[in-house]
């Protein structure tokens, strides 16, 4: 290993201290020797995971124009390939892996092809090492803390050709004057927090992110309004964990306090993820009921139905706790929408125990359900237990599971069939460019035709045909 790398480490990005995280509003820069070094180049940026690596990747993509580089759309024209990476699961980990092994092939035509690799999989010690291993053409390393630094390490390793490594292993900071590059022209990711204190056993996500450290106020409704002046429709709001928000800056109210706050900004459409059950307060719930611009949609994660299981998982809640949350939002929230996330086949689930899941997925009938065969990740005490669940038994579970999901999905939407409701425009059907596509305040994919419309409208549709994932209907009028 060499010396001025900084390699990263689970053991001090697991420590956790009572200090509060530093807001810097002048951390970033860009030194006089580097901010040309872009000029005639191109990147390629491949984002993978959350739309907390969506929004990373815009800050990116920011920082890398703001040094000169230009966007390409295909690896081969590139001189300088990222790729912003995930570290939930081990397939989001095998498909990056991947993806670096086939690239390879472009240094033989392209041999002053910088490759760098960023995001959660870079806060992973394994996998650095893996990377030092297999993947020597990887030039450059660094994680998700140290993202404002991007222009001092390019120019490192353009210009020492060495490999560059640095990840720090840390609670964290927020850093405020990062330059943006925004992929959406009427929709906006919000980081309102970064990090997350859970430690739920299975979940890589705290040594990956760092401590919870939320934003202040009145930066995020600063970024709110000047979205609004630029004419986005939707925002977002982003966290590991946004009912977290403000306990660290003892915000009186916290997320509930924001979360009006955004509302009253009148934008038309607010969104948020991802929230964890134990956190969702009454209060919250009472503001999401209260405002129309907050969308009624909530993602809310359940990963188990069974007790024990929560338990082992170290979810802080059971289900009984969890149904009355659910059925309180379902009660006071006027058309709520609900989806969630589940995990088979953690260590030790019995079949009884899985059916405890299933008998709560009939219960809360969820418009939208992420399902997934539990997947061990290094370091987290989860990967420490045995995984006893033979993977032939965690893929029956799977399907069985999926068709429970499926078919509430199904119902949910052909509940729609024959209502008008509002749909904010994304573009042209990626199947059909004579059809728009769009959702609704309720997150339903909706593709629908009409005349005179544009991308960013509000379109009141009926719809005309359900399907289990999308509905089809037709434009009404513009409002």
């Amino acid at each position: 290993m060499k010396e001025n790398w900084t390699m990263p480490s689970l053991k001090e990005a697991k420590q956790r201290t009572k200090k509060q995280a530093v807001i810097e509003k002048s951390l970033f820069n860009i030194p006089s020797e580097v901010k040309d070094i872009g000029y005639g180049k191109k990147y390629y940026l491949r984002t993978y995971g959350c739309q907390a690596n969506e929004r990373d990747g815009e800050t990116i993509a920011g920082i890398l124009e703001a040094l000169h580089f230009t966007s390409c759309d295909t690896p081969e024209e590139a001189d300088l390939i990222l790729l912003n990476t995930c570290a939930i699961r081990q397939n989001a980990e095998d498909k990056v892996l991947g993806e670096l092994g086939s690239l390879k092939r472009l240094r033989k035509t392209n041999p002053d092809l910088l490759f760098g690799l960023c995001g959660c999989l870079a806060q992973e010690e394994a996998v650095v090492k893996t990377i030092l291993e297999k993947y020597p053409h990887v030039d450059l390393v660094f994680g998700t803390h140290n993202i404002h630094r991007l222009p001092h390490l390019l120019y490192q390793a353009m210009m020492s050709r060495e490999k560059t490594i640095e990840v720090f292993s840390k609670e964290g900071e927020v850093v405020e004057n990062l330059p943006v590059k925004r992929f959406g022209t009427h929709k906006a990711w919000v980081n309102i927090m970064y990090g997350c204190d859970k430690f739920c056993a299975y979940c890589i996500v705290p040594y990956t992110r760092g401590k919870e450290r939320s934003r202040q106020a009145e930066d995020i409704l600063d970024e709110i309004h000047t979205l609004i002046d630029e004419g986005f429709k939707e925002v977002t709001l982003l966290g590991q964990n946004v009912n977290s928000y403000g306990k660290d800056l003892k915000i009186e109210g916290g997320f509930a306090y924001l979360l009006e706050e955004v509302a009253k900004t009148n934008i038309p459409r607010i969104r948020f993820v991802t929230s964890h059950p134990w956190d969702f307060s009454d209060e919250m719930i009472d503001v999401i009921a209260k405002y129309e611009n907050i969308m009624p949609f909530i993602h809310l994660p359940v990963q188990s139905g069974n007790d024990e299981i929560l338990k082992i998982m170290g979810r802080r809640y059971n289900a009984k706790e969890y149904m009355t949350l659910f059925n309180k939002l379902k009660s006071k929230v006027k058309n709520a929408a609900f989806s969630t996330d589940i995990i088979v086949g953690f260590p030790n689930e019995t079949h009884e125990q899985f059916l405890d899941t299933i008998k709560l997925v009939d219960e809360c009938q969820f418009d939208n359900a992420f399902t997934f065969i539990y997947s061990p990740r290094v370091g987290t005490p989860a990967a420490a237990m045995q995984d006893n669940v033979p993977m032939e038994v965690k893929e029956e579970r799977l399907q069985i599971l999926m068709q429970h999901t499926n078919h509430w999905a199904k119902v949910k939407n052909e509940a729609y069939l024959g209502k008008v409701i509002k749909v904010l425009v994304d573009g042209p059907s990626k199947k059909n460019k004579n059809v728009f596509s769009g959702h609704s305040e309720t997150n339903k994919l909706v593709n629908f035709t009409g005349e005179n419309i544009q991308v960013g409208d509000i379109v009141d549709v009926k719809i005309t045909n359900t399907k289990s994932w999308s509905l089809d209907g037709e434009a009404i009028k513009v409002s």
